[in-house]
């Protein structure tokens, strides 16, 4: 459904991105808006009209005064834990509440009508993000510029590089680069649940280097790098001691994800070219390699357009499903989709960002429509449709506010296949614990294929 406002925002872009030459940057005076009617990191300030999206407070900034954290490594607790859902949303009365939902929530309604359901809780905006990120934000405002054809930016840095964007192509950078934030320390498990009831479960050592949290690294000195990555399968028997890792480019286009891979029955290390695009990924090859955090890597396969902005339920503050008490078991216990009483959801405005496969492209996805929340850049929910225009994957990307960290932490992301009947439920904790953040110190050559062959001789 259209809403006016869509419409109108939709036109208003159409206008400004006729021609990618027009210069990405803002005006000092546009970005005096940061701050002031717009937060610190570019989203409307204002609740909506009828109060159901409060206005942006930002009166926390880390820890809450009523949360007694334990520090990096512990679990995060729930600083909304006495609240009740206002109402829930079932396939019975969904239509009451469409203009609200997305095509895929609709399609989960549709598919699952017994068993799908939304918990829906109050809105809040109460954290904001660290002050290195806002002075990022406002210095990438001034200075980023989209170059290469609208493939990728340039004079950005540690941050997402346009706050006030005017195109598809910004909107999705917005998206890419945030992923950078922090650095990452974990073991984690993908499981797949499939129709029949029967699993398929991957457990790995995930790290992640972001040279964006690291003070020693900047524009300037960091040869276009902003995250290292280190992957160990851990299992199933058949994938253990199987070892990638590699660089991601800032410029994703100009120059692509390198990664390397050691595989130990055959103890030697190669290049990993396929660790892109619609390569399937992850526990029964069910996704593909550029559906983590819903979209990573190049762009330069889709034409983005913006189509404009939605008031939206879509999971938020999803400190619940990630409880110490909550098992594996319980958020897999449903055919179809994860428990839903496990579930957060909140309305909060987000952009809706449409990309369409050009002409002569490759991918298995014919278009895909990304919904990423105005507070934090982040995508939160993504339809993927087929070659014949059917919506086939809809995918929902959990989120909570780390407070050692004091950003946006994405967390699960949920994959659903609605033909297959199928999900993929990826970065569940391993035994409980949480990953460190911004806290483990890892070596540049941790990250190279030289360090793999040190591994593979051990």
């Amino acid at each position: 459904m259209n809403t006016p406002s869509m419409i109108n925002a939709a036109l208003i872009v159409t206008l400004l991105c006729s021609c990618l030459s027009v210069q990405a940057k803002v005006s000092e005076a546009e970005a005096a808006r940061l701050g002031q009617d717009l937060t610190p990191t570019g989203a409307e300030k204002a609740g909506n009209a009828d109060g159901s999206i409060p206005a942006w407070s930002g009166k926390w900034l880390g820890v809450p005064p009523h949360v007694k954290f334990a520090g990096p490594g512990t679990p995060y607790p729930d600083p909304y834990a006495g609240e009740k859902p206002l109402f829930v949303i079932t396939s019975a009365n969904m239509e009451r509440y469409a203009e609200h939902l997305s095509d895929g929530q609709k399609a989960l309604f549709q598919r699952y009508p017994q068993s799908f359901r939304m918990p829906i809780y109050p809105s809040h905006r109460d954290f904001r993000t660290d002050s290195l990120l806002e002075k990022h934000i406002r210095t990438n405002a001034l200075n980023a510029e989209v170059a290469d054809n609208g493939n990728e930016t340039v004079n950005a840095w540690g941050a997402s590089p346009f706050p006030i964007p005017r195109s598809g192509i910004e909107l999705l950078l917005n998206h890419t680069m945030r992923s950078g934030a922090s650095t990452e320390d974990a073991n984690y498990l993908q499981v797949v649940r499939y129709s029949d009831g029967n699993r398929v479960t991957d457990k790995f050592t995930y790290r992640i280097q972001s040279l964006w949290s690291d003070p020693n690294y900047s524009l300037e000195n960091a040869n276009g790098v902003f995250v290292n990555f280190f992957g160990l399968g851990l299992a199933p028997v058949r994938k253990k001691g199987e070892i990638v890792v590699g660089h991601e480019y800032i410029d994703s286009y100009s120059q692509p994800r390198q990664a390397w891979q050691y595989a130990p029955g055959q103890r030697r290390v190669r290049r990993a070219p396929t660790v892109a695009y619609d390569t399937p990924n992850g526990a029964g090859g069910f996704r593909t390699f550029d559906e983590d955090r819903l979209f990573n890597g190049s762009p330069d396969r889709y034409e983005w357009k913006i189509v404009g902005k939605r008031e939206l339920f879509i999971p938020y503050h999803n400190y619940r499903i990630d409880a110490p008490e909550v098992t594996i078991d319980q958020i897999l216990s449903v055919n179809g989709h994860v428990d839903p009483d496990l579930m957060r959801y909140e309305k909060h405005r987000v952009w809706v960002l449409e990309g369409t496969l050009k002409a002569g492209a490759r991918h298995i996805y014919a278009k895909r429509v990304l919904y990423l929340d105005e507070d934090s850049w982040a995508a939160i929910m993504a339809d993927n449709y087929d070659g014949r225009g059917l919506l086939w994957r809809t995918n929902m990307q959990t989120s909570i506010y780390a407070y050692d960290i004091q950003r946006l932490h994405a967390r699960l992301g949920i994959y659903h296949d609605l033909i297959a009947g199928s999900y993929l439920v990826d970065r569940l904790l391993d035994e409980q614990k949480p990953a460190l953040l911004n806290v483990s110190q890892f070596a540049a050559e941790e990250f190279t294929p030289s360090y793999l062959r040190k591994l593979g001789t051990r």
